[in-house]
């Protein structure tokens, strides 16, 4: 009996002394979110004189305001979002159809394909940027959302998760569907779509965060001013900002390029936690 006191004990000492540790590392994570989030609040009057503290004190929303005035900001966050959404739902429709090919249907050539898939994982975004860029330049697509969402299509990745979580999923749903005349694509849109949800949930997060955050690409492809993304529109302005607005628009602009992927995870987070528990424990 001893014992047994003894061991809970000891597990338990363990267990706060882990839980303690990722509390300091969250806290240490968000300190400088929150710092950030206190300038862009503060007027720069007083930043100029030290930008120390976590408080807005005083507190202004004129750094917001300035930026909002701009007439091009709302076009760029509505590029952003055309460009994000879209991205993501392709994304979704593409990796999932192919996922469960590769999971569940079989064609000549099928290993050897799914190896050529995945070789995409090694291969650097960077080392095709001069191929993609001559490509749509001679299709003349430059400075249209095609041109911004098209080449991000390919993503091995989400091929692979959804190969993976296919893959998983037992044969015998699928069979007593066939004993029920359902054919191939009646199954993978009523049963294996539902069962995939976490998965292509979790997928379609990370797509439309890489998608909004997205920077190098957009910043060769889109040279027009009213085709900028967030990113590229509030880093073109960023020096203007810091030279004439201050230290605090622009890290309101920064906060302001955000504030919808914060929104989106906090909506989603339970999503994100269940797809990435069931794919390890699959």
């Amino acid at each position: 009996m001893a014992t047994a006191t003894s061991d809970r004990k000891s597990a338990f000492t363990v267990s706060n002394a882990l839980a303690a540790v990722v509390v300091v590392v969250a806290v240490l994570w968000l300190m400088p979110v929150v710092w950030v989030l206190a300038m862009s609040f503060k007027p720069n009057s007083e930043l100029m004189r030290s930008t120390a503290g976590f408080l807005p004190i005083p507190f202004t929303l004129d750094n917001y305001a300035g930026l909002l005035s701009l007439s091009a900001t709302p076009n760029w966050l509505f590029n952003s979002l055309i460009v994000a959404v879209s991205m993501t739902l392709l994304t979704l429709a593409l990796a999932s159809t192919a996922g469960y090919a590769f999971a569940r249907l079989e064609f000549p050539g099928r290993r050897i394909l799914f190896v050529f898939v995945l070789a995409g994982l090694m291969v650097p975004e960077q080392a095709v940027f001069i191929p993609l860029h001559a490509l749509f330049s001679s299709w003349g697509y430059h400075n249209t959302h095609t041109a911004l969402i098209v080449p991000r299509l390919a993503v091995p990745m989400g091929v692979f998760l959804m190969t993976q979580f296919f893959r998983a999923v037992p044969r015998d749903i699928e069979e007593a569907a066939e004993l029920d005349n359902a054919g191939r694509l009646t199954i993978f849109r009523k049963i294996m779509l539902p069962l995939s949800y976490p998965a292509l949930t979790t997928l379609g997060l990370f797509t439309f965060l890489y998608a909004w955050n997205d920077f190098l690409w957009p910043l060769v492809s889109a040279t027009d001013k009213e085709m900028y993304t967030i990113t590229v529109g509030l880093a073109s302005i960023q020096g203007n900002f810091a030279e004439t607005e201050g230290l605090g628009s622009v890290m309101a602009a920064a906060v302001f390029a955000s504030a919808p992927v914060v929104l989106l995870y906090l909506v989603f987070q339970k999503y994100i936690v269940s797809g990435v528990s069931m794919g390890s424990s699959k």
